[in-house]
């Protein structure tokens, strides 16, 4: 189920599919994804998929993870990053290998706890997580010179436009029935915006669960 050769096999796949970024390739192939899914579940963890983790939620597909990884990363090191909507903590993980200080907010307390218990299990400690409504932000801990969305608004809440830092770099799905990934860098100007691609994600909704 997690043997070298089946990790090997999805960082191929995510080569051929245009990643380039080898601290992320690198980061893929050594994450063991496995870890953020139920027992049920785990001998898909390497499959280039999404797959559920409960509660009407997903485990991003491996490409997608990847994919907005390097876009975060694509301007230079980021330093403090703000991610919307833990799920299981796999996005979190990937990014704690790779950025200075993540901060993580989830809406639904269970996933969180889970989440939570595998950043221990993993000795991530560069990691704060959250229960609180992902369009807020984290007001008290940014600004941010990144900000990985994993659910997707209808609009860029404005919340998150205004902890979003100088020079700073928003990657985030927009849109209802139809998604697309953006990215949104903030400069002297103010805001523009990159379209990257269709994708779909779990749409991004206010309040939270207990």
């Amino acid at each position: 189920m997690t043997s070298l050769r089946t990790r090997e096999r999805l960082v191929q796949r995510l080569v051929e599919q245009g990643i380039r970024d080898q601290r992320v390739l690198e980061v893929m192939r050594t994450t063991p994804r496995h870890l953020f899914l139920d027992e049920a579940m785990a001998h898909r963890a390497y499959e280039d998929t999404a797959l559920p983790i409960g509660y009407q939620q997903t485990l991003s597909q491996p490409y997608i993870v990847a994919r907005m990884t390097e876009l975060l990363l694509a301007a230079g090191p980021r330093q403090q990053v703000l991610e919307i909507g833990t799920g299981s903590g796999y996005q979190t993980a990937v990014l704690a290998q790779l950025v200075d200080q993540v901060y993580s907010v989830e809406r639904i307390k269970p996933l969180l706890d889970k989440a939570r218990a595998r950043m221990r299990q993993l000795k991530l400690r560069n990691t704060q997580l959250r229960h609180s409504d992902g369009a807020l932000g984290w007001a008290d801990k940014g600004p941010f010179d990144g900000i990985l969305s994993a659910a997707a608004p209808e609009q860029i809440p404005a919340d998150l436009l205004e902890q979003l830092a100088p020079g700073g770099r928003l990657v985030i799905p927009v849109g209802g029935e139809s998604q697309q990934l953006q990215v949104v860098t903030r400069d002297v100007d103010g805001f523009s915006t990159e379209i990257i691609e269709a994708v779909r994600f779990v749409p991004l909704r206010s309040g939270t669960v207990r």
